[in-house]
């Protein structure tokens, strides 16, 4: 026989226990206008006496806050937001914030339905990853509900809210100029490059030399070739736009098939540089079966480091984001505007940093 559920305490149940009014205890309880100390100890001891459990839609339509943060992420099983949402909900657990998360699948109806699932949630906040950088009218439509919004990793055109992004240019930058300085002048990447106004990467090299680009509004993928390209012209070295074959999707398979070609070609690159932590995968995945080694057969320097990067045998140099911190980041501005902050919206752009390790080398003489 099932066992009767025994009676849930309610806040009359607590108030009773505690000598005060029902009003007051709602007071302490939903921690919302004045009560003396003494007071707040009586209460709260009486609703742990009882095991009472406020009612948290009932505290949110006296407060107007449900204590929450939507979390819109590109993909849930990535290293890249795990950390990212780490950060989040590390921040909002101080200030007494629960974190709901839901996943894209970086498709732009998935996100819409996540944010408006979130929106139906009562959430106080919302941090996204954007899709669509030149639309998104779920999220304008969001801010202007007054929800407000921090965009992370990304940042939508047009679209008055936060954002917290890493210096994805200057990181690529700084590591190509680095195998150039090691003697190379072939060097290949590997990267989605999807979702783009460039139809070509020559379109974009070609825009890049009229100072026709604002890389602001680009997904990462395209500021980290930003990066490669600016790198080869402040070195003065000459561009092989061929050794960049745009992978056109965010899949390890995909990519994976790119650098085969790539370094089945009569002159293949002397070094590599993949754009994240997935085409990092499909790259080593290639290396491998191509029977290569890094980095005597094959320099290599990835976007993102991975905990596999440091154990592989040399050590994989690579541009750490700082990821949590990102996350702490977008937090801090979430709450900053859940709590009345007001004015211009605010960016940051974090810098990442560089890792050497051991598999970058000078080239090896043909």
């Amino acid at each position: 026989m099932a066992q009767k559920r025994p009676d849930k305490a309610t806040i009359a149940d607590v108030a009773k226990l505690a000598g005060v009014s029902t009003a007051t205890a709602g007071r302490v309880l939903g921690d919302y206008g004045y009560s003396s100390a003494e007071i707040r100890d009586k209460v709260r001891s009486s609703a742990e006496q009882l095991g009472y459990r406020p009612n948290l839609l009932a505290r949110s339509l006296i407060t107007g806050r449900t204590k929450t943060i939507g979390v819109v992420t590109g993909d849930i099983q990535s290293p890249f937001y795990a950390s990212i949402v780490r950060g989040i909900s590390d921040v909002a657990r101080t200030q007494g914030f629960g974190v709901i998360v839901t996943n894209s699948d970086e498709r732009l109806d998935r996100e819409v339905e996540a944010v408006q699932l979130l929106l139906e949630k009562q959430v106080d906040g919302l941090i996204v990853s954007p899709f669509d950088l030149h639309g998104s009218d779920h999220l304008h439509a969001a801010v202007d509900s007054g929800c407000p919004v921090v965009q992370i990793d990304r940042i939508v055109k047009g679209l008055t809210a936060d954002s917290v992004t890493v210096d994805n240019r200057g990181a690529s930058r700084d590591c190509v100029a680095f195998i150039l300085a090691s003697g190379h002048r072939r060097i290949g990447m590997i990267a989605e490059l999807v979702r783009s106004q460039f139809d070509s990467v020559e379109e974009f090299a070609d825009a890049i030399r009229r100072s026709a680009v604002d890389t602001r509004f680009l997904f990462p993928s395209w500021q980290r070739l930003y990066g490669y390209i600016e790198a080869h012209m402040n070195a003065e070295i000459e561009l092989d736009l061929d050794l960049v074959p745009p992978v056109r999707a965010y899949s390890a398979e995909a990519g994976k098939k790119e650098t085969m070609n790539l370094m089945r070609r009569h002159e293949p690159p002397t070094a590599l540089f993949t754009a994240d932590g997935l085409m990092s995968a499909a790259a080593m995945d290639a290396i491998t079966s191509l029977g290569m080694q890094v980095p005597s057969d094959l320099s290599l320097a990835c976007f993102d480091d991975l905990d596999w990067m440091r154990f592989s045998k040399p050590g994989i140099t690579a541009i750490a984001q700082p990821l949590t911190e990102l996350g702490e980041a977008a937090a801090n501005f979430i709450l900053d505007r859940i709590n009345g902050e007001t004015g211009e919206a605010k960016h940051v752009a974090l810098r990442p940093t560089l890792t050497v390790r051991g598999s970058v080398i000078r080239p090896v003489p043909a």
